[in-house]
């Protein structure tokens, strides 16, 4: 029987995990290629046959999404998987149309074809966009399992740009496990907290493999996912984070709606510092689409080390990448830190130079921020040259990573730190106590 022809349309994370669970083993697909989004150089790098098994001989090749129409004629595919996340529906039913006009059938693999069981118990943290306070809902989630006596894992979702055969289980317990898996500066944003923290964060390519290792040291593992995709494991518990400042969004995006329909725990974060009627446009929403989640509005705390010695201070302020880009937000909590102490913000976007300047190009709604990209060395050194050309007195950096351990600059570095606050964390903790027990 001739084998089915499938291209893979996705962005270095969610693609590879379909591939492994869902296409590796299965003798009658063939995987001819991946078209991947965002990755600078991504037609230089292929997926390796050393991890896409016995019926691969030969790597498979990467191409940019641009060509996406020429790879399902060049291989006369049969079907086109859609495998990335933070999409406006319009831009999923592009796609869609797309592979239909070329001939091909278009699919969206579901929960129960790509999450796998663990043995231990899971609590999943995902979100209906970008930036809406995932991870530090997931670092309070630890703490208290920790108090209930588990050993918790945490389990990040993949942003693997190197070499993938390296990358396919990677362990972070210490700052110098920052070093040796070569991570981008997006990657660090997410572990570095974990790792100051005392925390143990997995990530890489192979989920299943991770799992495995996961369970030799672990008694219960947390999933942060990335962007608004749903968990690669199966929970026990759904906690689902949505953002106050962007209300709609939550039933409007893919798969982020997904996330929002099968919530235990809905958390609208940021309240502090979001209108009313949006804050209850989304408890309407989650009232009249999923009627049994449970509701907890939430405060991002925000904290400015010596903030009233800043007052009056000319500012760069760097915001996390992903959500003032892909993530749609005109700014981080890095201008409403700002604006809290006084701190006046120069507009960044007049001092960007090469892949930061092409940044602004292709997100033009943001304000003046500067989005901490980094996914190779040559962005890095672009974030720093845009950063030391400013005319500033400080950098405020809002981005999670510590940007003193990657780039030289010229002025001092200030952070904004943030965590959920207080009241939501005790709500949280009810909800969890009440269906786990303590770890005898």
């Amino acid at each position: 029987m001739e084998k089915k022809r499938v291209i893979i349309v996705g962005a270095a994370g969610r693609d590879y995990h379909n591939f492994l669970v869902c296409y590796k083993n299965d003798p009658s697909v063939e995987v001819v290629a991946f078209t991947q989004a965002q990755i600078p150089g991504i037609e230089k790098r292929s997926f390796p046959k050393q991890l896409a098994g016995k019926y691969y001989q030969a790597n498979i090749p990467f191409y940019p999404e641009e060509k996406l129409a020429e790879m399902i004629r060049k291989y006369h595919a049969d079907e086109v998987v859609l495998a990335y996340s933070d999409l406006p529906y319009d831009a999923v039913m592009h796609k869609a149309s797309l592979a239909l006009a070329c001939g091909a059938n278009f699919t969206l693999l579901g929960p129960n074809a790509t999450m796998i069981k663990a043995k231990m118990p899971v609590i999943s943290v995902c979100a209906v966009r970008t930036g809406c306070g995932k991870s530090q809902t997931s670092r309070e989630v630890c703490k208290i399992l920790e108090k209930k006596g588990y050993r918790v894992a945490v389990a990040r979702h993949p942003m693997p740009y190197g070499d993938l055969v390296k990358k396919r289980v990677e362990y972070y317990s210490k700052p110098s496990d920052l070093v040796k898996y070569d991570t981008t500066i997006e990657e660090r944003e997410e572990y570095e907290k974990y790792i100051n923290e005392g925390l143990s964060i997995y990530a890489g390519v192979d989920y299943s493999a991770i799992l495995k290792e996961a369970e030799k040291r672990h008694t219960f593992l947390l999933w942060d996912g990335g962007n608004n995709d749903f968990s690669f494991y199966r929970p026990n518990l759904q906690i689902v984070v949505a953002d106050a400042h962007r209300p709609g969004h939550e039933i409007a995006y893919y798969p982020g709606e997904a996330n929002f329909l099968m919530a235990d725990v809905i958390i609208i974060n940021k309240v502090s510092a979001a209108l009313e009627h949006n804050i209850e446009q989304i408890e309407e929403n989650a009232r009249k689409y999923n009627p049994r989640a449970a509701i907890i509005r939430a405060v991002s705390e925000i904290h400015v080390n010596n903030a009233t010695a800043l007052k009056g201070k000319r500012a760069i302020v760097v915001g996390d990448g992903p959500t003032i880009t892909h993530g749609g937000m005109k700014f981080s909590a890095g201008t409403v830190a700002a604006q809290r102490y006084g701190i006046r913000i120069v507009d960044a976007k007049p001092y960007a130079v090469r892949s930061i300047k092409t940044t602004y190009q292709k997100y033009p709604h943001i304000q003046k921020e500067l989005p901490a990209m980094g996914y190779d060395k040559g962005q890095i050194r672009d974030l720093q040259d845009t950063i030391n050309s400013a005319d500033c007195d400080i950098i405020l950096n809002a981005s999670p990573t510590r940007l003193n351990r990657l780039i030289r600059t010229k002025k001092p570095i200030h952070t904004v730190s943030y965590k959920l606050g207080a009241a939501s964390v005790k709500q949280l903790a009810a909800i969890i106590n009440k269906r786990f027990p303590n770890k005898k």
